[in-house]
This record gives structure tokens, sequence and C-alpha cells, in this order.
């Protein structure tokens, strides 16, 4: 039997603005704050790089990304207030992330 759900895919980058490394330990309560709240995560390790334009200055992020399959009103508000923390947290101009409908076989 299938159903419907919707997945968020959120990138955290491996560096803050200024080029140094985000601590593991953050990486992991960032990871483990939305398994405490949903109780399940997929977190891909591989690096994604990412470019893009900033003022007129190519930047260019190492990151790596959460996967969580939530679907009510409820828990895409509380992604998105997740979205703004985690952005403050890492001191970020913007936190990539993305949401879309799925269908589980």
């Amino acid at each position: 039997m299938s159903s419907k759900w919707r997945r968020f895919e959120v990138l955290l980058p491996l560096q803050f603005n200024d080029g140094s490394d985000v601590p593991a330990e953050l990486l992991a309560e960032a990871v483990l704050e939305i398994v405490d709240h949903f109780g399940a995560a997929s977190y891909e390790t591989q690096k994604v790089e990412g470019h893009w334009r900033h003022g007129g200055v190519i930047v260019r992020d190492n990151l790596v990304k959460i996967v969580i399959d939530p679907d009510s009103a409820s828990d895409r508000r509380w992604m998105k207030q997740y979205k703004d923390r985690w952005r403050s947290k890492l001191e970020q101009t913007e936190l990539w992330m993305v949401s879309y409908a799925v269908e589980v076989e």
C-alpha cells in the first residue's frame, strides 16, 4: 500500500562564513534535534558542493544533507522554525531547505 508524504531536505554548511570548520558536535546537534522531534532522520555525509553569487562574488559551500519525511501543517511550521534557528546558530546568510511531495511504495 502506498502513502503520500512530504520530504524535507536541509543543507547544512561544513564551514562558517569566515571559513572555519563547523564543529562536528554542532552538526550532530542539528540532526539529533530533528530525531528528537520526529523520531527519525537521514543524514547524508557525502559532501555537497554549492556555488552561488552573493554581492557580485561567487561563493562555494561544502554542505551535508538532512532528510526527513513529516507531513502535517504543524510539522511544516516546525521545520520552518528549525531552518531559522539553525541559520542563526550556523551564522549563515541563508540555509537552504526544500520540501516536495513524495509517494512511498
